[in-house]
């Protein structure tokens, strides 16, 4: 007799809370957080555990969903232990993110430290008078070689502030919660404040939770009912929910989310509704740190998970999993009914731009990109450097789409890129149970397209200039890729005023800037003899043609320079996409399965 989805789900629910049950009552690490004199911006950590003589203890280097060193371990102050008996124990420090606990003897011991909290940043663990933030990864150590036991971590929280976090709660324990493994715990971010809960809502019988922190002033009520369409719209096309509960945690103003296994932190402020573009950039926003909890916690490159949180994990494979999410966020919020045709194109023509307009796409490939990230940044390397990279966060979604109208021409619109996902996911992390491999990539999807796919992998793993048109014509679309000339000219450098000094904070590879010997820091004094202000360069380029000499004064190290500024032609490809007057029938179904459903 078969069981309907909702009685197993209730079974399998019990069965996890059973063997979380057990795992509390064996926790090896119980860890307390306090919050005293926050304007201090200091978390006091403590953990207490047996140990079996010496033990080395880590903090991690960085925090899964970020690709960047954070060394978390500069922010500890204060470190202390003691055994059983509360004698202190010695320790030392034996390279930049472990501590060494020497102990002659087994003995239960209490480490305690503090954490220096002073970014308000979606990576970064933050303390103030307002509110705190928790990066499990900044804030707890774990004993090496333990990194599958279980935990519980306890909050004290001030002035009745409450706190949001994808952890389990411990039944009948004030403000304690459970983690099975440390890859749950540095998993599990918390918000603790003065925040605010919105109305709840379901999806396939499964909660789902929106929590925040000055979230500001919109309408609550259909915000949630389109956030619910998202959940709805991703589900759908993945076809299962494998979570008991999800919580949307808004963490204040600012930039960047981090997705989790079911959760998501976001930088959120609601005022960005009350326009269709500042509710388009959320909605996409929203939906791509929620379909993160799909591709890159579940369908993943095999090097992320098990984690490696002393040295960190690289992978080739970020453009799946950071550069497909960016493409299936537009494609979740149409299917949702939450964004326009118009919206959509505009969307992918905006990637195409980016990509187009850096000169880093003639030195590196998306592979390239996805492995050196932890050295170049997620959006490329900084100043001079970043002519020479690219970011997948604008290929990826690109290339995402011409792989996918090439499966669904291929297949005579039977399958689709959507079809390689639901594979990923059933195949390899229910099945299998683990990541998959850049080889294994490429086969599933050759195998579901029916055809080789060499060109779109080139795409990956090399510098080739793409053929949008091939691609985009199999969905009945046109590309405008043809080169126009602008009626101003082009100087080629971007300023920012800073204490009524124009100091240059980008130059485009090979302008007329950079052929002057002009890069990023250098200070504008003048211009043809002219104080400068922010307009400087626009004016520039309006009142100046192709051809004329521009004299400007800079300052380069503190020493002034006459620079001769020869200026040239703006070019111009808009990349617009529009649909084709006659599209075959194939065309027509490949574009209209494409906007609306999975």
């Amino acid at each position: 007799m078969k069981l309907s989805h909702s009685l197993a789900l209730l079974f399998g629910f019990m069965f996890l809370n059973a063997l979380n049950l057990a795992a509390q009552q064996k926790a090896l690490v119980n860890y307390e957080v306090s919050m005293q004199n926050p304007e201090q911006q200091k978390f006091q950590v403590s953990m207490q555990l047996p140990i079996q003589k010496t033990t080395n203890f880590i903090m991690p280097v960085w925090t899964p969903g970020y690709y960047q060193n954070m060394n978390f371990a500069q922010y500890v102050s204060n470190f202390i232990v003691k055994d059983k008996a509360g004698l202190t124990l010695n320790w030392e420090k034996i390279d930049e993110n472990t501590w060494k606990i020497n102990s002659t003897k087994e003995t239960v011991i209490t480490v305690t430290y503090d954490i220096k909290a002073t970014r308000a940043f979606v990576a970064s663990s933050y303390l103030g008078a307002d509110r705190a933030y928790i990066i499990p990864g900044a804030l707890f150590l774990y004993p090496e070689g333990k990194i599958n036991e279980p935990s519980t971590i306890k909050i004290n929280p001030i002035n009745n502030w409450t706190i949001a976090t994808g952890l389990s709660k411990i039944k009948d324990q004030t403000n304690t919660y459970f983690a099975l493994n440390y890859d749950v715990l540095y998993d599990s971010p918390l918000l603790v404040g003065p925040l605010e809960s919105l109305s709840s809502f379901t999806v396939k019988g499964i909660p789902h939770y929106f929590v925040g922190y000055k979230m500001g002033d919109f309408d609550k009520e259909k915000f949630i009912a389109d956030i619910k369409k998202i959940v709805e719209s991703a589900s759908d096309l993945i076809g299962d929910i494998p979570y008991k509960d999800y919580t949307f945690i808004a963490i204040g103003p600012g930039q960047g989310g981090i997705e989790h296994l079911n959760s998501t932190t976001i930088s959120f402020n609601g005022n960005g509704l009350n326009t269709a573009a500042g509710r388009n950039k959320l909605y996409n926003f929203i939906a791509h740190e929620y379909f993160h909890h799909y591709n890159v916690k579940r369908i993943r490159p095999i090097e992320l998970g098990p984690f490696d949180y002393k040295k960190g994990s690289r992978t080739n494979m970020l453009w799946v999993s950071e550069g497909l999410s960016v493409y299936y966020e537009y494609l979740v919020v149409k299917r949702a009914g939450l964004s326009t045709e118009e919206e959509l194109l505009g969307n992918l023509k905006a990637n195409i731009l980016a990509f187009e307009s850096k000169p880093g796409r003639h030195y590196q490939s998306l592979v390239q990109a996805s492995y050196n990230t932890w050295s170049d940044g997620p959006f490329g390397r900084s100043e001079d450097e970043v002519n020479k990279t690219i970011s997948y966060y604008d290929k990826g979604p690109v290339v995402g789409m011409l792989l996918d109208f090439k499966i669904r021409n291929a297949t005579n619109n039977q399958k689709s890129l959507d079809d390689v996902m639901r594979k990923m996911y059933t195949a390899y992390y229910q099945k299998l149970k683990r990541g998959f491999t850049e080889a294994e990539f490429r086969a599933e999807t050759e195998k579901i397209a029916g055809t080789d796919l060499t060109e779109l992998f080139d795409y990956t793993t090399t510098t080739k200039e793409l053929d949008y048109q091939k691609y985009l014509n199999y969905a009945g679309l046109n590309i405008d890729t043809a080169t126009t000339v602008l009626p101003i000219s082009n100087v080629g450098l971007r300023t920012r005023m800073r204490n009524d000094s124009l100091i240059v904070s980008n130059v485009d590879y090979e302008s007329p800037a950079w052929k002057a010997g002009i890069r990023v820091g250098h200070i504008i004094l003048t211009a043809s003899q002219n104080a400068v202000n922010a307009q400087t360069i626009s004016d520039i380029e309006k009142n100046y043609k192709a051809g004329e000499v521009v004299a400007l004064v800079i300052l380069q190290n503190g020493v002034k320079k006459d620079i001769k500024l020869t200026l040239e032609p703006k070019l111009n490809r808009s990349f617009a996409i529009t649909r084709k007057e006659n599209p075959t029938l194939l065309q027509k179904q490949i574009l209209e399965s494409w906007l609306t459903k999975n």
